[in-house]
């Protein structure tokens, strides 16, 4: 991957959540900035397999929303937005995947507040530019994620 490329993920990636705080006191968003950039390991974003939906889950979400899908990641705490609680998204759906309301939303199609914003990156783009390039490997990418995420939700 590029040198430029992958400095362009990790800033997205992993300086992201030092843009997102909130709060009314400027000072206390000093003090919160600095715990977090305390916390954040600062290295290129790495590059994944399109295959594997497990490998991009926790290279690119698991930060936020946690390693099991539940919004707990490392840098949950940072974000003016909770990150949403993956595995209860079929449950609170009546029981059915919401699988293209997923997919929408990394590809940055869908008008979901913290994707897309400074909150949250739209991986569509992002994942256009890793690679190949190519229209059916970022197709692939989304939809390899998008099941992967679909297996983690509570039984």
């Amino acid at each position: 991957m590029p040198q430029l490329l992958m400095d362009y993920a990790a800033v997205i990636v992993i300086a992201l959540p030092l843009t997102v705080f909130g709060g009314a006191n400027p000072g206390q968003q000093d003090t919160r900035a600095a715990a977090t950039e305390a916390r954040i390991n600062k290295r290129p974003a790495q590059y994944t397999s399109p295959s594997s939906g497990k490998a991009m889950y926790l290279a690119y979400c698991a930060s936020c929303h946690g390693k099991d899908g539940k919004g707990d990641g490392p840098a949950a705490s940072a974000m003016k937005i909770a990150p949403v609680h993956l595995t209860v998204l079929a449950a609170e759906n009546g029981g059915i995947f919401p699988e293209n309301h997923v997919a929408q939303t990394i590809r940055g199609d869908s008008n979901t507040p913290s994707h897309g914003s400074k909150d949250m990156p739209v991986w569509g783009p992002i994942f256009g530019a890793i690679g190949t390039k190519s229209d059916g490997v970022v197709q692939l990418r989304v939809r390899n994620l998008t099941k992967y995420i679909e297996s983690l939700q509570e039984k």
